[in-house]
């Protein structure tokens, strides 16, 4: 006995509006991303002509010229150790408090994790930090610019709800092996929480790369400014050529964009994980 195939189901409307929609979204989101990697293409009389057409040849000049000019250089080495440290800083001292918080090794653990919660909807406390800065002699110093970033509220509720999702009979039997705190966060609990790591790491590595507003108060010396803080030097003074620009915003975006490539796979669970349970 033979069965006659079905016929295979035809897309419903709602799906089919579902999908134009989301083209239509990507086609709004990556226009300007296009469009910037076009300019920085361009020769400067190409985009004063027509500033949407395609370029003539892919040239990399605009972006040895911007790598050359504005101490460019410089400042995205500064960038990267700015973000490097801090990051790695925060990643490790974050772990150590998310875990007291989590497991309630300290008193108070409760309204503690209250507070990074509230932290989360307050704006940043400028005059107050600046006068604590200023007072401990760390105005216009890398060491003090690095230290506004120690601290991340999003990423201190991230790791405590991921590690409350660890089993606590993995604490009894540290204990009971004589672990010390510090020997069972490495060993035990940061191979655990990789993805909630990945996250915070990539957010807060965003964060300080992207960072612009504390770097233009806290850094007035050239020679400690991030790359943000450079772009605008840059702007002001090749402002008029956007082919140029445009390379130079390229060169920023570039190793972020490789982070997160690289750390991808990780973030969906951190985020999910970190910020649902709990």
């Amino acid at each position: 006995m033979t069965t006659s195939a079905r016929p295979k189901p035809r897309p419903s409307l709602a799906r089919g509006g579902a999908y134009l929609v989301l083209i239509v979204l990507a086609i709004v989101y990556l226009a300007p991303i296009t469009m910037l990697v076009l300019t920085s293409f361009k020769t400067l009389p190409e985009f004063t002509r027509d500033a949407i057409s395609l370029p003539a040849s892919f040239s990399l000049d605009n972006y040895l010229e911007a790598f050359d000019k504005a101490n460019f250089a410089r400042y995205l080495v500064n960038t990267a150790l700015y973000t490097a440290v801090s990051t790695i800083v925060f990643v490790i001292t974050g772990t150590f408090l998310a875990v007291a918080i989590a497991r309630r090794f300290v008193r108070g653990s409760g309204a503690l994790f209250t507070l990074f919660l509230i932290a989360l909807f307050l704006p940043p406390a400028l005059i107050p930090q600046f006068q604590l800065i200023l007072r401990l002699g760390l105005y216009n110093n890398p060491i003090g610019y690095v230290m506004l970033f120690l601290v991340n509220p999003i990423g201190i509720v991230i790791l405590v709800n991921y590690i409350r999702t660890i089993p606590t009979e993995l604490d009894e039997a540290a204990a009971l092996e004589g672990i010390s705190y510090v020997g069972y966060v490495m060993k035990i609990v940061m191979p655990l929480i990789m993805p909630a790591i990945a996250t915070v790491a990539v957010l807060h590595a965003l964060g300080v790369w992207n960072e612009l507003i504390l770097a233009t108060i806290y850094l007035t010396k050239a020679d400690y400014y991030p790359i943000t803080r450079g772009l605008i030097v840059f702007n002001g003074i090749y402002g008029n050529n956007w082919p140029v620009l445009a390379a130079a915003v390229m060169m920023i975006a570039a190793p972020m964009a490789l982070f997160f490539v690289l750390m991808q796979r990780y973030i969906i669970g951190g985020v999910t994980a970190g910020a649902v349970k709990g």
